[in-house]
């Protein structure tokens, strides 16, 4: 509990106090006034002072006016009635702001939860300068500065690892438990603790481009991203709120009016009181606390399953999600590639995965970095000239200043170069040398431990149809497509054709239906962006593509996008029921109030009591670890 939290706690007993002791008291007439109205501004002066400064600012019609003026109202009934009753004015007050230090507590657990996650930002980096560590503002490093991290330290920024080995605790970016070991060369995020050994590590990035620094910067901006359900219900508050203030007015004042005209007691005392119960259960409380912290608590508990929300908007999306489509390579399967044949023409084995690797030497893709890997040699730049990417094809370049080309079919049909038809399965790399077929390489790609079980998990989760996107061959996408249970697989795409895809699939859905495509890589950015929802690889996906998803997976794990449809499934389903609850008592409620059945304190119910049931099944958002 927070110092304001605990002050609150400390106004709500002394009113409680007063109020019992006054019951029991003997004290009349101006006194008894003056002790409860010092009850009532310790309880409510800054209920009071909030409703003040709204009428100033033009914003009058909120809870804060609602409580204010049905509160001063019944204590200037008891005042006219000379009843000296101002029990009511008090425990109205008194109940609701239990209800407002239930909710902040609500808020605030899961605040902390959220905070607790993301409790990765680093304070300081180790520099080691003459043989002893001197910490630095994380900000202040630059790339390829070479710092340490010492066990039970956070990693503060992106880099490789040049010396130690150790295992990183990485619960609080992928929501797993298991540790991750690192060696000598390994690459290794931002956010991780080190657990073990001594880690010298060389930067490749600045703080502000980090991991950490961008799941922080996604944190911070997913509350800023309203879903329909809360703008519908701040749309409905502009509206109700002063609808139930003329409604009350109108309440208290025509059908006294009416008894005047017809020669019957006007009754005025009566319908005033019946128009303060009716402010009292009209504040919407319920609603606009309720609905947001619902959503609020669903980003939270999805980032402690490593699953990234950027708003509730998309968490609504997701929730209506019935086609998953998959990029295939670093989505389904792991992207790491390995050399699996070697088919030689004009030119010896060795040789040929020579050239190859060396045309490849300026590229990242995984399948350049496979083939030199594969290569096993230092690669020496100053033999490579005149590198150009051909996208979606291949590349070309001089070696030994010799023109050479490494590419799929499509590169050597574009350069009229005649190719061998390959049957093994995998990606085929055709190299040409002076013009002429030299021979092509077969990579294979692994399929992830999880991708079969995720497919299977979406569609129990009712997804109807699920699609695979690849550059890959016809062949090798079949066979990954039947092992995995894809139902529809295109195969052969060049970037523009991923696009064109998604659009044919957007066009045949229906409106309520929502398509979700998942990716990795640079050239995912741009269906990333025109599906209704994105959903990127985090661990190993490229910034262009987390930049443009939606939704990132920390871990990497196919398996978390049914977990994710699951818990924003769960939370809408809380939103909904909120909404439903909270409106029916409340209407139901406010015609018992006009008809002066209920009273105060059935008033303070539907008020306060309704509030603190929508907050205690909107915190249920936070519980997603079982789903």
């Amino acid at each position: 509990m927070n110092k304001k939290q605990k002050k609150m706690l400390f106004r709500i007993i002394i009113a409680a106090v007063m109020l019992i002791a006054l019951h029991f008291i003997p004290v009349t007439g101006w006194l008894r006034m003056l002790l409860y109205l010092t009850a009532y501004l310790i309880i409510g002066y800054d209920i009071l002072r909030k409703a003040g400064k709204g009428i100033l600012n033009g914003r009058v019609f909120d809870e804060n006016f609602l409580m204010a003026i049905a509160t001063i109202g019944a204590i200037a009934l008891a005042i006219y009635e000379k009843s000296g009753d101002y029990n009511e004015a008090i425990a109205v007050m008194l109940f609701y702001q239990i209800g407002e230090l239930f909710q902040s507590y609500a808020v605030g657990k899961s605040r902390k939860n959220i905070s607790a996650l993301m409790d990765i930002r680093p304070d300081y980096a180790n520099i080691e300068n003459g043989g002893v560590l001197e910490q630095i503002d994380p900000d202040e490093v630059s790339i390829g500065s070479i710092i340490v991290v010492q066990p039970g330290e956070k990693v503060p920024i992106d880099g490789i690892v040049t010396e130690g080995a150790s295992s990183l605790n990485t619960s609080a970016l992928t929501g797993e438990s298991l540790p991750r070991e690192v060696t000598n060369g390994d690459e290794i995020i931002s956010g991780c603790i080190n657990m073990t050994g001594v880690l010298k590590i060389r930067t490749t990035r600045e703080f502000g481009e980090s991991t950490v620094s961008k799941i922080l910067q996604l944190v911070e901006e997913s509350s800023s991203r309203k879903s329909k359900s809360e703008n519908f219900i701040s749309k409905f508050a502009k509206v109700y709120t002063p609808a139930v203030c003329i409604s009350a007015l109108l309440l208290a004042a025509v059908p006294p009016l009416f008894c005047l005209i017809a020669g019957a007691p006007a009754g005025w005392a009566d319908w005033i009181y019946r128009a303060l119960i009716f402010l009292v259960i009209s504040c919407p409380c319920a609603l606009v606390i309720s609905i947001p912290l619902s959503f609020f608590a669903g980003i939270g508990g999805a980032g402690k399953e490593g699953i990234l929300i950027k708003g509730s908007n998309y968490m609504e999306t997701l929730s209506k999600t019935k086609t998953v489509v998959f990029d295939k390579t670093g989505t389904l399967t792991q992207g790491v590639f390995e050399v699996s044949g070697i088919h030689h023409n004009t030119m010896e084995e060795e040789k040929l995965l020579e050239y190859a690797a060396l045309a490849e030497c300026a590229s990242s893709h995984p399948i350049s970095k496979s083939l030199q890997r594969a290569y096993g040699k230092e690669i020496d730049r100053n033999r490579v000239t005149d590198i150009e990417e051909i996208s979606g094809h291949g590349l070309t370049a001089c070696v030994d200043g010799r023109p050479t080309a490494v590419g799929n079919d499509k590169l050597m049909k574009r350069l009229g170069i005649p190719c061998d038809d390959c049957h093994s399965i995998g990606t085929i790399i055709h190299i040409a040398v002076d013009h002429a077929y030299a021979g092509h390489i077969v990579i294979s790609d692994i399929e992830k431990p999880n991708a079969k079980a995720a497919i299977l998990a979406l569609k129990k989760a009712g997804i109807e149809k699920t699609v695979m996107l690849t550059g890959d061959t016809k062949r090798t996408a079949e066979k990954i497509g039947a092992d995995l249970g894809i139902d529809e697989i295109h195969s052969e795409l060049l970037p523009a054709d991923k696009v064109a895809e998604v659009e044919k699939l957007l066009n045949t859905r229906s409106s309520k239906e929502k398509l979700a495509f998942v990716g990795d890589g640079i050239n995912d950015a741009p269906v990333l962006s025109r599906a209704d929802i994105g959903i990127a690889m985090g661990a190993m996906g490229s910034d262009a593509a987390i930049e443009a998803a939606d939704v990132v997976l920390m871990d990497d794990d196919p398996l978390k996008i049914a977990k994710g449809i699951k818990i924003s499934r769960k939370c809408l389903a809380i939103v909904y029921q909120n909404i439903v609850f909270a409106l029916v008592i409340k209407f139901a409620c406010l015609g018992l109030g006009a008809l002066g059945i209920a009273n105060m304190w059935f008033a303070i119910f539907a008020d306060v009591g309704v509030m603190v049931i929508a907050v205690l099944n909107a915190i249920r958002a936070l519980r997603v670890h079982n789903l």
